[in-house]
């Protein structure tokens, strides 16, 4: 693995983290959403 490779890989981790953390936000509005519609 050369330095751009490396590159490469660091920065996909940084946007496949930034995405998974997305993820977990809009699970848990959806949640409370429908948690405050049952009430």
């Amino acid at each position: 693995m050369d330095a751009s490779d490396a590159h490469r890989l660091k920065a996909l981790e940084e946007e496949n983290a930034r995405l998974k953390k997305l993820l977990a936000e809009l699970m848990l509005r959806k949640r409370r959403r429908r948690k405050s519609l049952l009430i």
